[in-house]
């Protein structure tokens, strides 16, 4: 019976990614997710389910699957893929997924998306990198298309009415790490490096600088880097080490991150290293000597390591369709697929509708809604799009995360 279900439920993904272009990732298996074990939405009745209208939601992806930050957008196209697939097999309005590559670059992002509305894309889960995030909802906003972005964290991501998103925000990241630091006592010297040409790490800093100054934090060094020179951090990182800080805090991506933790380790500076959900990925560098990140925190919403039933079930779902535990940005993806479901079963929403209405419908639904989902328990949406939800931390010890 399991080897008919596992079937039934491949068979089921294969049709619905029909036009991804090919992922080459095997589908998870039928029972890796019990059915109460789904994102449960508090604000939507069984009854409220509209009748099927017998046509696909078209949900488009954008986001990196190619180039330095590949492993956020192949995180999100997983994620997406196995809510994709559970909601299908449940019955009811049927979904269709498509993912674009866009590099992280917002050129190739506005491409993407233009080439997702020749597909016929009627609601659009990205992008994933703030940048191409903030390129791609000036289109969107035109368009009158929805847009949630799973993990676009800057505050222009979500500055016109159709855009929501999943994450938290730069500045909230920014606050939220500064305030964890200083109320645990992690340090009284930070150091803070950042990415001045990438408005993720710049908002982030600024918040986090910001919030220092209230927090009685002492930033005895503040260096940037931008994306023209973005692998020799030693400079930087010996004007920390002898301003004297105890904690640096670097709000970028996980690729940096590792070439930070190397040369680091190569001058024999050793201090708290902390950063955002940025970093989150770290671990899964190639050829990345992971002792390097032993003791590195992190704010992020979703570990693998977590133990409740929800996880668990995702996280056995996504082994066995890509090899490997998934990351926060998997879990955001996932749960942007159950919120848009939430949201189009509140509003009555069906296939047969054009994408400007369906985005008239979800702009209202999704302040109604509450979402449990993987990244946090009642999540629940403002007019502005922002979500309501409580942040983590976490220690790499041994080569895994563990709740700080």
């Amino acid at each position: 019976m399991k080897k008919i279900l596992s079937f039934m439920l491949a068979l089921c993904l294969a049709v619905s990614l029909a036009a991804c272009g090919g992922t080459g990732s095997s589908a998870p298996a039928a029972d890796s997710t019990p059915a109460d074990s789904t994102p449960a939405d508090a604000g939507t009745p069984e009854d409220s389910t509209p009748a099927a209208s017998g046509a696909v939601i078209r949900i488009g992806g954008i986001g990196p699957v190619t180039g330095g930050a590949a492993e956020y957008g192949l995180a999100v196209r997983g994620g997406a893929e196995i809510a994709i697939a559970e909601l299908n097999a449940r019955g009811g309005q049927q979904y269709e997924l498509k993912f674009e590559d866009d590099e992280h670059d917002p050129e190739k992002a506005v491409n993407a998306y233009n080439s997702l509305k020749d597909w016929g894309m009627q609601v659009l889960m990205g992008t994933v990198t703030s940048a191409p995030c903030v390129a791609v909802e000036a289109e969107t906003a035109a368009d009158n298309m929805f847009q949630l972005t799973p993990s676009g964290s800057a505050e222009d991501c979500i500055k016109e009415a159709n855009a929501f998103r999943m994450c938290f925000s730069d500045p909230e990241q920014g606050t939220l790490s500064a305030d964890y630091i200083a109320d645990n006592n992690l340090a009284a010297k930070v150091a803070v490096i950042y990415d001045s040409s990438d408005p993720y790490s710049s908002g982030i800093r600024d918040a986090f600088v910001t919030e220092a100054g209230v927090k009685n934090l002492e930033i005895v060094a503040d260096e940037a880097f931008t994306a023209d020179n973005n692998t020799d951090f030693n400079v930087q990182l010996q004007k920390a080490k002898s301003a004297g800080a105890e904690l640096v805090f670097m709000p970028f991506y996980y690729s940096q991150a590792a070439l930070v933790l190397q040369q680091a380790a190569a001058m024999d500076y050793k201090p708290v290293f902390f950063g955002c959900d940025g970093m989150d990925g770290l671990l899964a560098v190639e050829n990345f000597d992971t002792s390097l990140a032993e003791g590195v925190m992190l704010m992020t919403p979703f570990t693998a390591a977590a133990t409740d039933d929800m996880t668990a079930s995702f996280v056995k779902a996504y082994n066995d369709a890509y090899g490997q535990d998934p990351n926060q940005f998997a879990a955001d993806a996932y749960d942007c697929i159950y919120a848009i479901d939430a949201a189009i079963q509140k509003a009555g929403i069906t296939g047969d509708m054009d994408a400007s209405a369906i985005c008239d419908a979800l702009k209202g639904a999704f302040t109604e809604i509450t979402l449990d989902g993987l990244t946090g328990k009642g999540i629940t949406w403002d007019a502005s799009g922002a979500p309501t939800k409580s942040p983590l931390v976490f220690k790499i010890e041994s080569g895994v995360y563990v709740a700080a």
